[in-house]
């Protein structure tokens, strides 16, 4: 009953404001991740279904377990790393490796490791290789312009404005503008759009070293790195010093559930949490747990219409996917860009992670992003054992002086 009593409007408001801007700003790198993987539309509606079921239930049970403002969201780094990073592995092998994922995050959170983890991850790799990720959606962006300027450009204009007045609805605007452009222009197409419920499609999964090495590892690096660790901050920041390890933990238990429908990793939120722990949300601390519950359900009722949504991303024109992925993808390449080379010491490694990754390199069947990590781990290794290289050298050239000009 005290949660009754401690709902508000605003918590509501806050809510739908999270799942609105989740949504917007990243539903469409979900729907191109499933479809690089040769998901059907009604696997593309799973997918959705899944990840709303996980990111609803998830939040809703640990914001109410542990009285804070817990919002989940699924990896978008991750969807990008699908997209980028999927090439050459089937949707089984893809669903094997989401579960291994799951059961990474599960045993990271659980055990303990995640906070002794998130003290030691390299931070300058992790944002590196986030950055060089993400960095393809920027520039497609502003490639779109080249064959819809008309629709592009006045995107990327309200974005800019929206940003400046209305920093909250920086991606809701250009999106409510693109639709209407692309409307006014006949560039809709709703002839297989329709209120449609979705059913959740099992795929079997295969497991497969290839998939494992090109999908798991980075898809676990880049949820634990660029989502978890900004995630946990987030609500450090607010105040809330709730246990991280179960929090961790139990993304990781829905993550290995829903991964067969497509629920490919879960993780703590970071900027749509920043939402929920606002005081937009509640004025009082202690109730704005209120608004990630309310989020969640909201997650539910969105899940549940996950095919329309699907059918819906299918009416847009490619470009204004691309615009709309871009514009919201650009304060996270450039807040990965900015932690990856502040650090002077391990700027040339984070820089080799971000060029390596962005560059696209497939190799043995596996895809850049475990390469940028590889590269920029033997830069960083190689850098910081120089030192110690040269002390030894030196002390060596030392002894041999003393041993030449000692007198006999």
């Amino acid at each position: 009953m005290s949660f009754f009593r401690d709902m508000s409007l605003s918590a509501i408001n806050a809510g739908l404001v999270t799942v609105l801007v989740g949504f917007t700003s990243s539903a469409v790198l979900v729907f191109q991740a499933a479809q690089a993987l040769g998901a059907t539309s009604a696997q593309i509606g799973s997918w959705i279904l899944a990840l709303c079921v996980g990111m609803g239930v998830t939040g809703i049970a640990l914001s109410l377990r542990y009285r804070a403002p817990i919002a989940i969201a699924w990896s978008t780094s991750g969807a990008a790393l699908l997209i980028t990073g999927g090439a050459g592995v089937t949707l089984q092998e893809a669903t094997g490796a989401f579960i291994v994922c799951g059961l990474l995050i599960a045993l990271c959170g659980f055990s303990g490791w995640f906070e002794w983890m998130a003290e030691r991850i390299p931070a300058a790799i992790a944002a590196g290789m986030l950055a060089g990720i993400l960095l393809r959606f920027g520039l497609d962006a502003f490639a779109a312009m080249h064959s819809q300027f008309g629709l592009v450009f006045p995107m990327f204009v309200t974005y800019l404005l929206a940003r400046r007045w209305l920093p909250r609805y920086a991606v809701v605007a250009p999106l409510v503008l693109g639709v209407g452009l692309a409307a006014a222009r006949g560039m809709l197409n709703f002839d297989e759009v329709g209120l449609v419920l979705a059913t959740p499609e099992f795929v079997t999964p295969l497991f497969s070293t290839q998939a494992m090495i090109s999908v798991a590892l980075p898809l676990f690096a880049v949820t634990m790195a660029s989502q978890n660790v900004p995630g946990l901050t987030v609500l450090r920041a607010s105040g809330y010093q709730t246990p991280s390890s179960p929090m961790i933990g139990w993304t990781g238990v829905a993550t290995v559930l829903l991964a067969p429908f497509g629920g490919y990793a879960l993780n703590l939120a970071t900027i749509t949490a920043a939402i929920c722990t606002g005081k937009e949300a509640h004025e009082n601390p202690q109730k704005r747990y209120t608004a990630a519950v309310a989020a969640g359900v909201f997650y539910l009722l969105v899940g549940i219409f996950g095919a329309t949504v699907a059918a819906l991303f299918s009416a847009f024109p490619a470009e204004l996917i691309q615009a709309i992925a871009g514009l919201a993808l650009l304060g996270t390449i450039g807040n990965g860009l900015a932690s990856a080379l502040q650090d002077e010491p391990r700027r040339e490694a984070a820089l080799i992670t971000f060029l390596v990754t962005a560059s696209g390199v497939s190799l043995l069947g596996i895809g850049a992003a475990f390469w940028g990590m590889l590269a920029g781990a033997l830069a960083m290794l190689v850098s910081q054992a120089k030192p110690q290289w040269h002390a030894r050298v030196t002390g060596w050239r030392d002894l041999r002086d003393d041993k030449l000009n000692k007198p006999e």
